[in-house]
């Protein structure tokens, strides 16, 4: 059985993975009206990525016999208007993310729920790749985005990425 603050937090935290493959399916579709097509495919499968991560969550209550309470998923917020917006918004939604899942980790560790930290240390490091690769887009776009040749090149590499099914094994 889970420490009752440990467990509301994973539940909330469930619907707020959730949310994020929501966000990216937003910027996806911006990304889509675009023409940058690399760039949609980037947040579909970042999309995914969002939803495993929610599944996985809801399976690890489930393993400790907690219940599970989905909540209304809000509608994504963000204000995109030009095509570095999505890429900025998500290191902002990735950086705020990570916070959600040090609270989380603190409030295992003051309950002394070893399981849950050692569970959450995946997403720990998670959290890390995930706002290198928010930054490294930045970045590219910050210096090919305004070139053409760059954009299409960039856009590209991003058609590229596939999905793969997270390597966490409960």
């Amino acid at each position: 059985m889970l420490d009752n603050k440990v467990k509301e937090l994973l539940n909330t935290q469930i619907n707020k993975e959730l949310y994020s493959a929501y966000l990216y399916l937003q910027f996806a579709n911006y990304y889509e009206d675009e023409g940058l097509s690399g760039f949609s495919n980037w947040y579909t499968v970042q999309a995914q990525e969002e939803r495993d991560h929610a599944m996985l969550m809801l399976k690890y209550m489930q393993m400790h016999g907690e219940s599970v309470t989905l909540e209304a998923i809000d509608k994504p917020d963000a204000v995109l208007s030009s095509n570095i917006d999505p890429l900025k918004a998500g290191l902002k939604h990735e950086q705020y993310v990570t916070g959600l899942i040090n609270t989380i980790y603190g409030a295992a560790y003051d309950a002394k729920d070893f399981g849950t930290m050692q569970f959450l240390d995946w997403f720990v490091k998670e959290q890390v790749e995930e706002e290198n690769n928010a930054s490294t887009l930045i970045k590219k776009m910050e210096m090919f985005g305004t070139d053409a040749k760059g954009l299409y090149m960039l856009d590209q590499e991003l058609a590229a990425r596939v999905y793969a099914a997270p390597s966490l094994v409960l």
